[in-house]
């Protein structure tokens, strides 16, 4: 009986021994996974882009390029200081619309330099950082076939991207105003705008910003037109993060806005919105809107007659 007690005594035992190993195990290994750590000890920030100009793109030479690819390059030079490392290398990892969110929170990528809207939904999972960029879901189509309005789409096919809040945007304002839209689903952005210039859509429905760009971008601006009413109101781009690493997010938001208020802001600006883009050979030309200065806070007070974002 005593024989048995002790063997019993001693299976509690390592039974206990196990339990703590794996608690502080965990908790050791989820404190090494942390993302400034993770920095810390390899010395590469992963950041994902996407495919959409002049925000984060493969250029035709096989480098990334865009906006916002050059404000997390200025992120990483700060992220480097904080850190005190010698060296911090970017590895860069494409994304889809669909996947962007998953990367990051199944740790594939630290963070996502690219035109993400900043939404109710996304905001439960995913970290935003303070805005970018400003834009409104529109759509485009070709000036030929006079769609310029909302209503102007009744009984229309609309192409639009998976994984864009673009897609919701759209079939709200159909159900709402009873369109009896056709919702074309496609992967890319490329894709969903080559199926309005071939007829196959009669308008694409995106980021008003994103649709300049494409316009632009073909060297024939005239042939489309950019509806004149747009589908939603203004709202924020951002960076994302991982949902749950506060730590690594309260200090790219510190870091950003320590670059928004430096002068190598207004240049990496007017490099992407108000010169020729030097890889693409077009000009967006659109000035810095007074909503974004506030955002950014580089102005206090939006000009008379706007409101600052909510």
């Amino acid at each position: 009986m005593e024989s048995m007690i002790v063997t019993h005594v001693r299976a509690l035992v390592q039974l206990l021994l196990i339990a703590i190993c794996i608690i502080f195990c965990g908790t050791a290994a989820a404190q090494e996974s942390s993302t400034l750590e993770r920095i810390r000890k390899s010395g590469v920030l992963r950041v994902a882009y996407g495919a959409s100009a002049p925000f984060s793109y493969q250029a035709d030479d096989g480098t990334v390029a865009g906006y916002s690819i050059d404000l997390c390059a200025a992120l990483a030079e700060q992220l480097r200081q904080a850190l005190q490392l010698p060296k911090l290398r970017t590895e860069y990892i494409q994304r889809t619309p669909s996947n962007r969110v998953q990367m990051l929170n199944d740790g594939q990528a630290d963070i996502e330099c690219a035109s993400s809207s900043n939404t109710p939904d996304r905001m439960k999972v995913a970290t935003f950082a303070p805005p970018h960029f400003i834009s409104q879901t529109r759509f485009v189509s070709l000036a030929k076939n006079n769609i310029r309005t909302v209503e102007d789409l009744r009984g229309k096919s609309v192409s639009v991207v998976l994984g864009t809040v673009n897609v919701a945007d759209i079939l709200k304002v159909s159900r709402e105003k009873k369109l009896n839209l056709v919702s074309l689903p496609l992967d890319t952005v490329q894709g969903a705008f080559d199926l309005v210039s071939s007829g196959r859509a009669s308008a694409f429905a995106m980021d008003d910003i994103l649709l300049r760009t494409m316009v632009a971008a073909t060297g024939h601006s005239t042939d489309y037109v950019i509806s004149t009413e747009a589908i939603t109101e203004p709202t924020p781009y951002g960076f994302m993060t991982h949902v749950d690493d506060r730590e690594f997010s309260e200090l790219v938001a510190t870091l950003l806005r320590k670059i928004y208020a430096s002068p190598q802001m207004p240049e990496i600006y007017a490099r992407w919105f108000l010169r020729p883009i030097t890889s693409a050979g077009y000009c967006i030309c659109l000035p810095m809107s007074d909503e974004l200065k506030v955002a950014m806070g580089i102005a206090t007070t939006p000009a008379a007659g706007q409101e600052a974002p909510k």
